[in-house]
């Protein structure tokens, strides 16, 4: 289940709390109003008693049930009293009226005392209590339904009822504007946030309207600041790294250049001197063909120096990957055509579209097949296949060398890294070079069947 949040908390809080306090309050306010309405009714029966008590002294003196029986059904006429009766001292029944009425009933008594005096009449309270039973001539009944009064009160309490729900919806109503108005900007920081996790450091947060709200906002504001000063220095610290990994690079290569330069042109210069002096003409071509194959190795470390070093921005376009590799392949079969290695080209007939730098990618796939074909000492197979799934295309490049040394399997693409006494150590760094610039990856593993495996994969849409 997910975790609720701050705005769902704050509203079944409200529910709670407002709901237990209408609840109490009207439950207090019913009981209050049910203990009033009741005792003012029964004050209101024992008030018709007494004054009834009161003016049937006389008729009950003098035995007069006719004016009896009048002032009974008289006060039958009061609503809710069902039931008058009038008896002397002794209980004989004086005056007895009724009519008919639904239940519940209740009944109440009064007795009938002999007043003395004239200030006895006036004293109401008085002339009916506090006398002594030897005083008490009669008894008055009143009995009187409740269900009026039930009704009033059954009525009063689902006033109450739906007043307090009232109360209640009215109350969660405003609570929830007012817990909107408390979150909404707790909200919108949380997505601010994550809008700066998505990458936009530049993005800044609008102070809110309460102050708690403000406050926040400035504080991360001052975060996102101190995360873009952060960027931008880790960015300088990173051009750094790279110049002095480039000049460290830079004079790593300067004293193999003062190495791999040296010889060369010391066996051309000694070639020279020979050939200055007066000497067999078959020794002579010998020499030639020395500083021909010495020139042409300078130039090929100078000019796998320069490509590395000064490495081409790739230009992207619309590429075909598997024609681009057919293409990679045909310009070096045409350069190893007088060798005795074989190439067994495996490669989909379905083009495979991407956005890519054929020149580059042409002279990354050269490299690893003149790493292949050197390997193999100029015999043996070359296998190549290709390898696709949703999002990437690969190229498998297999060679029958004797694989690559385990200890040297993380280095063979680093910059000036050869283990052949002719190898500049820049084709497979270069390669490595081209392909992370397309967003790709390779890698080399040695195969069970003996030989080195490269892979070289690029990432297409």
């Amino acid at each position: 289940m997910k975790n609720p949040g701050i705005h769902f908390r704050l509203l079944m809080a409200a529910f709670l709390l407002i709901g237990a306090t209408t609840l109490t309050l009207g439950y207090m306010g019913v009981h209050i109003t049910h203990n009033f309405v009741q005792t003012r009714f029964e004050e209101r029966m024992l008030f018709l008693a007494k004054y009834l008590a009161l003016n049937s002294e006389l008729g009950i003196l003098i035995d007069e049930r006719a004016m009896l029986q009048r002032l009974a059904r008289n006060l039958l006429s009061e609503k809710d009293v069902v039931r008058v009766a009038i008896s002397d001292a002794l209980g004989d029944c004086l005056a007895d009226v009724s009519r008919n009425s639904p239940s519940p009933r209740a009944e109440i008594e009064v007795p009938v005392y002999l007043t003395e005096t004239p200030e006895e009449s006036l004293s109401f309270q008085w002339s009916i209590d506090g006398k002594p039973d030897d005083q008490k001539i009669g008894m008055v009944s009143i009995t009187y339904t409740t269900m009026g009064i039930d009704r009033l009160l059954s009525i009063m309490k689902i006033r109450f009822i739906w007043l307090s729900i009232g109360l209640a919806v009215f109350a969660m109503i405003i609570f929830y504007f007012i817990s909107r108005s408390l979150v909404s900007p707790v909200t919108y920081l949380v997505k601010s946030v994550r809008k700066v996790a998505q990458g936009d450091l530049s993005f800044r947060v609008k102070p809110g309207r309460l102050p708690e709200t403000r406050n926040l906002a400035v504080a991360v504001n001052v975060m996102l600041d101190s995360l873009e000063n952060s960027r931008k220095a880790l960015e300088e610290a990173n051009l750094k790294m790279i110049r002095q990994k480039t000049l460290a690079e830079m004079g790593k290569f300067s004293m193999m250049i003062a190495h791999e330069v040296k010889n060369p042109l010391s066996i051309i210069k000694s070639s020279l001197d020979i050939l200055k002096k007066d000497i067999n003409p078959s020794y002579r071509t010998t020499m030639i063909e020395y500083i021909d194959d010495e020139v042409k190795r300078l130039n090929r470390l100078i000019e796998d120096f320069l490509l590395f070093a000064k490495p081409a921005t790739p230009n992207f376009r619309t590429v075909d990957l598997n024609q681009m590799l057919h293409t990679a392949i045909n310009r070096f079969c045409i350069r190893i055509a007088n060798s005795d290695v074989e190439i067994k080209a495996s490669i989909e007939e379905t083009p495979c579209i991407a956005q890519a730098d054929p020149d580059l990618l042409n002279r990354a796939v050269d490299n690893v097949l003149k790493n292949a074909f050197e390997a193999d000492e100029n015999q043996g197979t070359i296998d190549i296949r290709t390898l696709r799934n949703e999002n990437e295309w690969s190229v498998q490049i297999a060679d029958q060398g004797g694989g690559v040394d385990t200890n040297n399997m993380e280095k063979i693409f680093e910059p000036f890294f050869t283990t052949r006494s002719k190898g500049t150590g820049l084709g497979l760094a270069f390669a490595s070079q081209v392909v992370k610039s397309h967003g790709g990856a390779i890698s080399a593993r040695n195969s069970d069947n003996g030989g080195a495996v490269f892979t070289i994969t690029i990432p297409y849409s």
